[in-house]
This record gives structure tokens, sequence and C-alpha cells, in this order.
């Protein structure tokens, strides 16, 4: 049976970062991309993006999407048929990367979100190359458009998240990890502990890519989903 795919963005981004997911897996499955929260906590976000859910469904998420997947099966593991976590991190905030959220959110409450958004996050996203400009300007937009409220509580809920170890080694569905080799954020290293802990788990390490896979690789991505969505 083919359950509705449930796609988690990112901080800061929106359905755009799953554009080439979308455009194919919705001539074969219903398609849904969580709502936008502008709630500061990560079981807040998880409870308004469960109001809007079928009964059923695969979910994939990506960075603090994946954060929310993890979560949300934590929350309701019967409605959970398969997972897809990408890029993303089971552990707690350290204490380093939490010390550097005060300063970001006080420069974007000034008004200077661009900046932030430029000098300090979004080069660390992807493989440095020219053909991820265009990728860096769809991240840059999707973030000025989402705006400082949403960076300030996505920032609040990031920084005050939980450690998942315990509920990965709860999880019983087929459960798909995915990296980019390249992702400086959520090295590769967290995903094979992540492998580890989850009984009925693959991982898939994609090459050319760091933290935006679904962007950077799209076409090699897509092709891995697919072969694993009909397992």
């Amino acid at each position: 049976m083919k359950y509705p795919l449930v796609f988690i963005p990112g901080m800061m981004c929106d359905s755009r970062l799953f554009q080439p997911q979308i455009s194919e897996f919705s001539k074969q499955y219903l398609v849904c991309i969580a709502p936008l929260s502008y709630s500061d906590s990560i079981e807040k976000i998880s409870f308004e993006i469960l109001r809007q859910l079928p009964p059923k469904f695969t979910l994939i998420g990506l960075s603090m999407g994946g954060i929310l997947a993890m979560e949300i099966i934590k929350k309701v593991p019967e409605r959970v048929m398969k997972i897809v976590l990408m890029d993303t991190n089971f552990k707690s905030e350290t204490s380093e990367t939490k010390s550097k959220r005060i300063p970001q959110i006080k420069l974007v409450n000034e008004g200077k979100l661009e900046a932030v958004m430029k000098k300090q996050i979004l080069q660390n996203y992807l493989v440095k190359n020219k053909k991820n400009q265009k990728i860096l300007e769809l991240c840059l937009k999707m973030a000025k458009e989402l705006g400082k409220e949403i960076f300030i509580n996505q920032s609040k809920a990031l920084a005050a998240r939980k450690n998942y170890k315990e509920i990965l080694k709860k999880i019983k569905v087929p459960s798909l990890i995915i990296c980019g080799r390249f992702d400086r954020l959520c090295p590769i290293e967290v995903h094979r502990e992540m492998e580890s802990l989850i009984k009925y788990s693959t991982l898939e390490i994609i090459p050319d890519a760091a933290h935006l896979p679904t962007l950077e690789q799209p076409s090699y991505l897509n092709k891995i989903l697919k072969e694993w969505l009909l397992q």
C-alpha cells in the first residue's frame, strides 16, 4: 500500500526545499507538506503538524524537519508507516551551538536576518561550487519570506530540543537515513550512530552534497527514495 508522503522542511525553509521530490513523487503518491508554525518548541510544532496529517503516512524530514519527524514518531508510532531522516541530528544541542544562537537572535531582532543567514548559516549548507549559487539564493529568499519571528522561534525550539536516542531504539518501521557526504552541520558520524540505533534502517551517503541533498543532488536522491519506498 502506498501511504501519503509527509515532507517536513528544515530551519527557515518551506516546500521549495523539497520541490524536486514533490514534482517527482506527486505523480504516484499523495504528497503533504508540513504546515508552517510560529511555535517555539519542537513539541508544540509537532502537535500543529499532526493536526494536519492523514491517519497513516510516511515521514520525510530534513535537518530540523528530521528532529520534528523523530518527535512525531515518538508521539504516534502507530501512524508512521516508514520514516526518512535526512541530514539531521538526534542529539540535544551542544552548549557551543546554543551560545551562538543568542547573538544571532539579537541581530535578527535588530533587522539583520539577511546578514545572519548569509554570513553565519548558509555558508555551511552546501558544497561550494558555482552550480549551488542558485540554491543559496533560494535559501536566502525562503528565509527572508519566512521572516524574523519564525527564525527566532525555530532557534529557540532547536536550542531546547531533547535527545532522541531512546526513541530511535524503539522505531520498528522501515527507516531510511540519508546524509550528504560533505554535511558539516550534521556529519556522517551522527547518521552512522542513527543507523546503529534503529533496527530496520538503511544508511545512504549522497556524493557531492552537503546539508541539502534534496536540492544539490535531486536526481540521485529521488532514485534512492523511489527504490526504497517500493521495498
